[in-house]
């Protein structure tokens, strides 16, 4: 019997949160019923970690969004593979594939990993991006919101329609904190009374690492127990290395790039900490969260749904570098309550943001769409979906 092609695509290689979700829904998908091709638009870890899992992955390379010059390739790649549905994860990947999906008549569903638009954008870019937005959303026959926030900005910005909010979720397995795990505090030689910050994300200007840089400064004029472990890439990077160096702070942060062991990193660590700017729904968090990590991270987007709080995590005001300062020093000196929130946050992530339940519910977006779509008479897709 015949499976359905599905072609997730997303914007790069490198690893952040949306290619953390495609990774997992890939992963996780009913592969009697669904098979998967994704599409990369440059290369890096996802894809070989993909490639490790014998999916079929393609790379078209572009940085650009709306590159005219690749869409005649993602058109060849879709014919090529017989694709039957297309994903597009965020919108450069969109705004790159949606002419193909068209010019084929193949259903085409977008997902937004937090829209490409943000307050702290300039009025003119902010509303191209909009525009841009709008334009898109309108060529998807569903769009996904990965937060509530999302989705209401979307319809009261965009005027939005066919949206439905499907919150990220984690592999729970694999975000376990009870199973074995690597003794990562002996690999990187810190001490048994450290007190260990977690920045597990890209460093871009999205996720604001001066923020933190700036809390630990002052930190570490009155306290030698705090070290930081910043693992990931981005754009950023070298200027944070640059800023380390600079304000004397390097033998107090250990950088790592790109892993693939982040329960075993996020055991090692005590707090974790994302001063974002803007979110959607924060994979990070999620993971932090069930393996029994208190966090602190900014009231925006989807944050705001996942934690609550003083309850399962603790806010901080965007870009306050001295509120960041005070709350890790406050957290640093009470084990018990980031033992107790900690807790909570596990059980409450455990309990509603397992990967198999969101992998369901995308699966019947997937569904729905090939039978309203032009395969709705097709009697062999009712049959590969019924099954």
């Amino acid at each position: 019997m015949k499976r359905i092609k599905i072609l997730q695509t997303i914007r790069q290689g490198q690893v952040g949160g949306g290619e953390s979700h495609v990774l997992e829904l890939v992963a996780n998908m009913n592969q009697s019923v669904f098979e998967p091709v994704v599409l990369s638009f440059t290369d890096g870890p996802m894809v070989d970690a993909l490639k490790r899992q014998g999916i079929t992955v393609k790379v078209i390379r572009t940085e650009q969004p709306f590159n005219i010059g690749v869409w005649r390739q993602v058109t060849n790649l879709l014919r090529g593979e017989n694709i039957d549905l297309v994903h597009a994860h965020g919108t450069r990947a969109l705004s790159n594939v949606f002419s193909a999906a068209k010019q084929l008549d193949l259903p085409l569903i977008y997902t937004v990993h937090g829209w490409s638009f943000h307050p702290d954008q300039s009025f003119v870019i902010r509303q191209i991006r909009e525009r841009a937005e709008q334009f898109l959303t309108r060529k998807a026959d569903t769009t996904i919101c990965v937060s509530k926030s999302n989705e209401t900005d979307g319809i009261n910005r965009l005027k939005m329609k066919h949206s439905q909010v499907i919150h990220n979720a984690i592999n729970l397995d694999k975000f376990n904190p009870d199973r074995p795990l690597k003794d990562i505090r002996a690999e990187f030689g810190i001490q048994a009374d450290d007190f260990v910050l977690g920045f597990i994300a890209r460093i871009t200007g999205q996720k604001d690492p001066f923020t933190l840089l700036r809390a630990l400064r002052k930190l570490s004029k009155t306290n030698n127990r705090v070290r930081l472990l910043m693992v990931g890439d981005g754009d950023l990077k070298k200027q944070v290395i640059e800023k380390v160096e600079a304000w004397g702070l390097k033998h107090r942060i250990i950088f790592q790039p790109f892993r693939n062991d982040i329960p075993d990193i996020l055991n090692a660590i005590d707090l974790y900490c994302l001063p974002s700017l803007w979110e959607g729904f924060p994979i990070g968090i999620l993971e932090a969260m069930a393996m029994r990590k208190p966090v602190i991270a900014t009231p925006v987007d989807g944050t705001r749904e996942l934690i609550t709080d003083k309850s399962t995590g603790f806010f901080v005001k965007t870009g306050d570098s001295e509120a960041l300062a005070v709350k890790i020093w406050t957290l640093c000196r009470q084990p018990e309550l980031r033992e107790k929130v900690a807790d909570k946050a596990s059980h409450y992530v455990r309990s509603n943001f397992g990967i198999k339940k969101q992998v369901k519910q995308i699966e019947s977006i997937y569904t729905t769409a090939l039978l309203n779509g032009k395969n709705k008479n097709n009697t062999s897709f009712k049959s590969s979906i019924s099954c």
